[in-house]
């Protein structure tokens, strides 16, 4: 049996390409921090703070962006007595509900020991204690909640905070809120009276392009990787994938430090263009296992319809076809299907995970309609479908037809 040991042939700094690492400086983003500087503006003057909603992709710099001029804005402001600035920040990603946000930060502002329960108060009581904790803090208090989206139609706090003040619920505080998305659809799910305020200055992060993300890519691999340690074209091909497929920055960085990882583990002395292949693979399959834990028992049976329609080589498939398809398989397996609207939110999640594609079709007076396929390898969504379903039959009638169709 082999025993562990030190690997450093490609490698002299690989927490340079994780999630975590914090650069001096934030490439491709100046355009969004001029104007992030200027919805942040009123801080440092000394007025209330602008509530700011951002929204993008996932890896496009929303949240290193916040983090980076929040840093930067607590270090200026400190230069000025008549600005006493306090920053709060919470992920939503587990927390579906205003009640939960709230005694979150509740709780993230009270001392060690003295939390409250998660559960057992009404949600105005904790509305309370929330402004009470706000306001024995004082000054200026600007509050992120990165993934706001989770919170769903329950968005209740995010209409209160913002008017807590003019309200009368805080007298020493004012609050400012940062709201962080990667849901497109979530700006227009909410309340009317809700957008008016939490969406009072919008910044969007659009996807990078390639050029940007080799530039990202050459910036980190300068502190990452060691000299002479990456082939020709490593850091272009990483950047071109990543750009066709999400534009994230984040998608980019992975699929170079999966290819560094695997390089080592060959005991090879240089990143390859096979490398970024065999990382590439590894990411598409993680990415479709990752986003069958988002979907519930539908949502698997609305991507197994399109996995079969990809078997039969009948991709893109307008939605009334998968319907059909996703009728047949639910009858062949025994659960009650739901409403085609329904089906059709499912393959729209789908799509915004990235698993699926979709394809605008324009019929003029008639309307426009979408056709789905794939945006993953065929066999990535079958191993995934194969983790999760009972349902060996089908999804070996579905290989079979597959294999069929590449014979033609």
């Amino acid at each position: 049996m082999r025993r562990f040991e030190r690997k450093q042939n490609v490698f002299v700094n690989k927490d340079a390409l994780g999630e975590s690492y914090k650069p001096e400086r934030i490439e491709e983003r100046d355009d969004e921090i001029s104007e992030y500087m200027d919805a942040l503006q009123p801080v440092v003057d000394g007025w209330e703070p602008n509530n700011i909603f951002l929204y993008g992709n996932t890896g496009v710099g929303k949240t290193a962006v916040t983090e980076f001029l929040l840093e930067m804005l607590l270090e200026d402001v400190s230069q000025y007595d008549d600005v006493d600035l306090s920053v709060i920040s919470i992920n939503c990603k587990t927390l579906n509900s205003s009640y939960q946000v709230a005694v979150e930060l509740v709780n993230e502002l009270r001392p060690s020991g003295a939390e409250i329960s998660s559960t057992g108060y009404p949600q105005q009581t904790v509305f309370k204690k929330l402004f009470q904790e706000l306001d024995d803090v004082g000054g200026t208090i600007l509050i992120v909640l990165d993934e706001v989206d989770s919170i769903g139609d329950r968005d209740e706090l995010l209409y209160e905070l913002p008017r807590a003040r003019s309200n009368g619920k805080l007298e020493d505080a004012k609050v400012g809120l940062i709201g962080i998305s990667n849901d497109f659809k979530f700006h227009d799910q909410l309340d009317p009276r809700v957008q008016d305020t939490l969406c009072e200055r919008e910044l969007h992060f659009p996807p990078y392009q390639a050029p940007e993300l080799q530039n990202i890519l050459e910036s980190r691999a300068e502190v990452a990787i060691a000299a002479d340690s990456c082939e020709e074209g490593v850091l272009n091909l990483c950047a071109a994938l990543a750009a066709r497929d999400s534009g994230s920055a984040r998608q980019a960085l992975d699929l170079l430090r999966l290819a560094g990882e695997h390089a080592e583990n060959k005991d090879d002395d240089r990143i390859t263009l096979d490398h970024v292949d065999i990382a590439r693979q590894k990411l598409e399959q993680e990415r479709v296992v990752e986003g069958m834990r988002e979907l519930t028992e539908n949502g698997h049976f609305a991507l197994l319809a399109v996995v079969s329609k990809a078997a039969h080589d009948e991709t893109p498939c307008r939605m009334r076809d998968l319907y059909q398809e996703y009728l047949r398989l639910c009858n062949s397996a025994g659960i009650d299907p739901l409403a085609q609207r329904s089906v059709h939110n499912h393959l729209s999640d789908l799509r915004m995970l990235g698993i699926l594609s979709a394809e605008e079709n324009r019929t003029g007076s008639r309307g426009n309609y979408y056709s789905y396929a794939l945006d993953v390898p065929f066999s990535s969504a079958m191993e995934a479908l194969s983790d999760v379903l009972s349902l060996d039959s089908v999804l070996d009638e579905i290989r079979k037809t597959a294999r069929q169709a590449e014979a033609v």
